[in-house]
């Protein structure tokens, strides 16, 4: 039905749709909201905003670190080949700075402790930040502990006594100043990679004429009299032994002084050799006719000293840091000095 202008309302609502409206106004009009509605809605508003801004936050976050994250991804795989090893990186930097270096044991004769063969000296026993130390050294061994700054390269369980055997120790002839050096190699016989624990005990056993207390130990430092070792930054801490591998520890024998002489008396006339002298003269006070330095033949006897080199060693001894295996060496010829050795080194 068309509906003039007259038949309006002032809303520009003609009669039916006024009607209607009553009739919707009607039907709302015992409508009314439940109790705490309104203050559902105070809280439901804001909390609905602050969602909406982690989101987007979050987003932004995610997105910011994909475009730093990738680029970083795809330099490191274009830098890194297939062979690059990250545990054998990370052993080099430790073993640049992680190796202890120390001063050398002076060697002086000890005046306390001399019936245990016990000598203090300086060595390398406690390390600091700057990886310098001084520790005390003994005459019958220093104890080289793990770096307790340095950290295992690899995720391979530290070595265990069962898995460590074969020892081999080698001695070459005394160098320059009668230097002698030697090595040490200890294999992993164990069919599992597994990481050394630390270079373990380094001890010495005098021998003979050998003085026990002025033998000390001291630990490998760059420019020491072993010149002849590695250098310590060679030195490798948390090595990963493979099956069938072998680490080494190598050490100098430096003596401080040559052994002593021996001698031994032998009789002898005063011409070298045996003359019977004339009859002596009969003299009444003795009837035996000898004087206080003759004999009963007449012989006059004289000292004489024949001088030789005492026999003197030392045994110088390596224990893994698990407590076994121990590999001896024997340097002759030695009675006074100091034995150097060095931490853990690669077996070539």
């Amino acid at each position: 039905m068309n509906h003039g202008p007259d038949d309006q309302s002032p809303d520009g609502l003609d009669s039916d749709e006024l009607a209607l409206r009553r009739l919707l106004h009607q039907a709302v009009q015992t409508v009314e909201p439940r109790d705490g509605t309104l203050d559902h809605l105070r809280r439901a508003v804001p909390a609905r905003r602050a969602r909406k801004r982690q989101a987007v936050v979050g987003m932004a976050a995610a997105a910011l670190f994909i475009g730093t994250a990738v680029p970083a991804l795809v330099h490191v795989s274009n830098s890194a080949g297939s062979d690059v090893n990250p545990s054998v990186m990370g052993q080099a930097s430790q073993a640049q700075g992680g190796a202890s270096q120390g001063k050398n044991a002076d060697g002086s004769e000890s005046t306390a402790g001399g019936n245990s063969g016990r000598t203090p000296g300086k060595g390398k026993g406690d390390t600091k930040g700057d990886g310098k130390g001084k520790g005390p050294g003994t005459g019958t061994g220093g104890s080289a502990g793990a770096d307790p700054s340095a950290t295992s390269a690899s995720s391979a369980p530290v070595c265990l006594a069962d898995q460590l055997g074969s020892p081999t120790e080698t001695v070459a002839a005394p160098g320059t100043g009668g230097v002698v050096y030697g090595t040490f190699r200890v294999v992993n016989i164990s069919t599992s990679a597994c990481t050394v624990g630390g270079t373990g005990t380094v001890s010495v056993l005098a021998q003979g004429a050998a003085d026990a207390t002025k033998i000390s130990t001291a630990r490998h430092a760059a420019g020491d009299a072993a010149s002849g070792l590695p250098a310590p930054s060679t030195e490798v801490t948390g090595l990963q032994l493979q099956a069938g591998a072998a680490y080494e520890v190598k050490f100098a024998w430096v003596p401080s002084a040559t052994c002593p002489t021996t001698g031994s008396t032998t009789g002898g006339s005063t011409d070298g050799g045996s003359t019977p002298s004339p009859t002596p003269t009969p003299d009444a006070g003795s009837s035996s006719g000898t004087t206080s330095t003759g004999t009963d033949s007449g012989v006059t006897t004289q000292m004489t000293t024949a001088d030789g080199t005492a026999d003197g060693s030392v045994i110088v001894s390596h224990t893994t840091a698990a407590g076994s295996p121990t590999v001896s060496a024997t340097v002759s010829n030695a009675c006074a000095g100091t034995v150097i050795y060095t931490g853990v080194l690669a077996g070539a």
